[in-house]
C-alpha cells in the first residue's frame, strides 16, 4: 500500500512532468531559438529579424540570429530544411528563396512547397515604379496613366534597367510589361545600386525599385514615382497609386516571413507564431519597420502557407515568360 506522503511525491512528480512536456521548448534558457537569416548580415531582412528576436525574449526566450548567406538565398533555406523539426531551428523564407529560386535555379536543394511549415508572414516591402524626372517631364509623363499610354503609342522606345536576370526588379518589370501589354527593353546591372546610379545618369528610362531604396530621391525630385507594386497603396507614398488600381490583381512586392522545417509539432508552430505575431502587432515594432518602409504583416501559419502557394505559382509563370535561368 503506497503511504499518502509517498501518493502526494508522486502525483506532484506527475504534475511538474505534464507542465514541462507542453512548456519545455520556452522553459530551457540554456538552449536559445536559431533563427537562420538566409542573407548578409545588415540587410533589410537580417535588420527586421534582429528586432523581432528582442521583442520576443520575453515570451520565447534567447532567439539568436544565424546568418547564412550564399546561392541567392538558398543555403541558408537549405538548412532550416534539413534542421530537427524540434522548433529549435526557424528560419525565414522570403520571395527569393520560396517564390523566385525554385523557378530560376536549375538545381534546388530543397523543396520549397513540401519542406517547411509555415509560422507567420513578417512584412512586405513596396517596390515602386520609377522614372528619371528630367526623362519623364520631357516625355510629358506626370502619372501612371501617362507612362502606358505613351508605352502603347511607342513601343521599345523606352527601356528599363534591373539588379541581374532573375531579379525583383526585372521579374516585376516582366510582369507589369505582360499585364500591361507593352514592350520595353529590359538592361539588367551587376546589382540594385548600379541600376539606380544609371536610372539618375539617365542611362535608362525607368525602373522598378525596392520604395526603401528609391524613397529619398523621390524625395529630392530626382526620380518620379509613378506607381506601387503592393495590391494597395503604401502608407509611406499615399499619394502614389497602387498598380492594382489600373492593372487588377497586379502584385510584386517584396516579403519575408518565418518557417520551420517541415514536420514540427503543430502546438510548437502554434506557440511561435502567438508569440511574433504579438511582437508585429507592437507600436514599437510597427514604426521601427517604417523607417525600412516595411509594413508588418502578420497572418496565421495557414495563411502564410497559401500565401507562399500562391506566389510560388505566380512566379513560375513570370520567371518562365522572362526567360531568366542560373544554372
Amino acid at each position: 500500500m503506497i503511504k499518502p506522503t509517498t501518493l502526494h511525491k508522486i502525483t506532484a512528480a506527475l504534475v511538474i512532468c505534464i507542465s514541462s512536456f507542453g512548456t519545455t521548448h520556452a522553459q530551457t534558457p540554456s538552449k536559445p531559438i536559431r533563427l537562420i537569416v538566409p542573407y548578409a548580415a545588415g540587410g533589410p531582412i537580417d535588420v527586421t529579424a534582429r528586432a523581432l528576436a528582442e521583442r520576443v525574449k520575453e515570451s520565447l526566450g534567447t532567439v539568436v540570429i544565424e546568418n547564412r548567406p550564399g546561392a541567392g538565398g538558398n543555403i541558408g533555406a537549405d538548412a532550416v530544411a534539413k534542421a530537427v523539426p524540434d522548433g529549435w531551428v526557424i528560419g525565414i523564407a522570403a520571395t527569393a528563396t520560396h517564390a523566385v529560386n525554385p523557378w530560376l535555379y536549375s538545381r534546388m536543394p530543397y523543396n520549397a512547397a513540401t519542406d517547411f511549415a509555415p509560422i507567420t508572414q513578417m512584412l512586405r516591402v513596396p517596390n515602386v515604379l520609377v522614372m528619371n524626372a528630367e526623362t519623364a517631364k520631357r516625355l510629358h509623363i506626370a502619372s501612371l496613366q501617362d507612362f502606358l499610354h505613351y508605352t502603347h503609342a511607342n513601343p521599345g522606345k523606352l527601356n528599363y534597367g534591373s539588379g541581374g536576370n532573375g531579379s525583383a526588379g526585372h521579374l516585376a518589370g516582366e510582369l507589369f510589361k505582360t499585364r500591361a501589354g507593352i514592350f520595353a527593353v529590359h538592361i539588367p546591372y551587376n546589382g540594385g545600386n548600379p541600376a539606380q546610379l544609371a536610372l539618375l545618369a539617365g542611362h535608362v528610362d525607368f525602373n522598378f525599385d525596392n520604395l526603401a531604396t528609391a524613397a529619398p530621391n523621390i524625395k529630392t525630385g530626382k526620380l518620379l514615382a509613378l506607381a506601387v507594386t503592393t495590391p494597395t497603396r503604401s502608407a509611406a507614398l499615399p499619394e502614389v497609386p497602387a498598380i492594382a488600381e489600373s492593372l487588377k490583381g497586379f502584385s510584386v512586392d517584396t516579403w519575408w516571413g518565418l518557417v520551420a522545417p517541415a514536420g514540427t509539432p503543430a502546438a510548437v508552430v502554434q506557440r511561435l507564431n502567438h508569440a511574433f505575431v504579438q511582437a508585429l502587432n507592437t507600436p514599437e515594432t510597427k514604426t521601427r519597420f517604417a523607417s525600412l518602409m516595411a509594413e508588418p504583416a502578420p497572418s496565421t501559419p495557414l495563411a502564410f502557407g497559401q500565401f507562399m502557394a500562391g506566389e510560388l505559382s505566380k512566379y513560375e509563370i513570370v520567371v518562365k515568360t522572362s526567360g531568366a535561368r542560373v544554372d
